[in-house]
């Protein structure tokens, strides 16, 4: 009987430990979740994504029109998942002390983690987010650039102000944003003690940290690109779309072309 119990509990194990696009992996005391193309196998490159406030990792997972963008680029979609729905940056509400240093320690485990458990290749990442998640998005391009190809912010930058200064290497960073937003403004708001940043502050501060070149302006689509690159490559862009607070697939698709195209110089 004892043999059979030991059977058993060997045959689910790896049931209770399975986790994926629609329950948790766990890191520490943190979670995320994962959605993998269906046919690829390891190594494979993955957009990490962190979710507006009082977002969850679960509710990004159904957005079934980003799943399918994302696997249609090979790549894996990564959720992210906020402490109570929120994330701890500088400058914050709630978090006016912070560093930013948990959260920074969190998204390191997990890249750890997918490439221990799902083959995610650590040197094919790009992050991305909306709202919230594209403040979390610049300050990891600031502070952890090394760790991504690319840093793609929805409708969010810092709180308050850019950092003093940032980490090398410098990054390539395709700002995406309504040119209507009344929720995160592009020069932001005021929210109780302290305020949402400037958009064109911090791309301005990016600018002299990667000594960026002079501005060209395109039209992709329905967005309106303002483009600058440095002598290494990478690219800084503000794309500006007709509308308000909100998220739209295609316009990651065009920031993920234009990521894979500059590293293909």
């Amino acid at each position: 009987m004892r043999s059979l119990f030991i059977l058993f509990a060997m045959v689910l194990a790896p049931m209770a430990q399975a986790c994926g696009a629609d329950s948790d992996c766990t890191v520490g005391e943190r979670v995320y979740r994962i959605s993998l193309p269906e046919g690829s196998g390891p190594p494979m490159g993955a957009v990490v994504w962190a979710h507006g406030y009082r977002g969850t990792a679960a509710g990004v997972m159904r957005n079934g029109s980003l799943r399918r963008m994302v696997h249609e680029q090979g790549l894996a979609l990564i959720a992210l998942q906020g402490v109570n729905g929120s994330w701890d940056l500088p400058n914050g509400p709630r978090t006016p002390d912070s560093t930013g240093a948990a959260e920074f320690a969190y998204i390191e485990q997990v890249i750890k983690d997918t490439q221990t458990r799902f083959g995610i290749d650590p040197a094919q990442l790009v992050a991305s987010g909306f709202s919230a998640g594209g403040m979390l998005v610049w300050s990891l391009a600031c502070a952890r650039p090394e760790l991504f190809t690319g840093f793609v912010p929805f409708s969010g930058t810092y709180w308050l102000e850019p950092p003093y200064s940032c980490a090398f290497p410098v990054a390539s960073i395709i700002h995406i944003h309504g040119d209507r937003d009344g929720t995160v403004p592009l020069l932001g708001r005021q929210i109780g003690p302290t305020k949402q940043g400037e958009v064109p502050q911090a791309l301005a501060h990016y600018s002299d940290h990667g000594n960026f070149g002079p501005l060209s302006e395109a039209t992709e689509g329905p967005l309106e690109c303002t483009r600058s690159t440095n002598d290494t490559g990478a690219a800084l862009e503000l794309c500006l779309f007709e509308g308000g607070h909100s998220f739209r697939t295609e316009h990651l698709s065009y920031a993920l072309d234009r990521l894979k195209a500059g590293r293909g110089r």
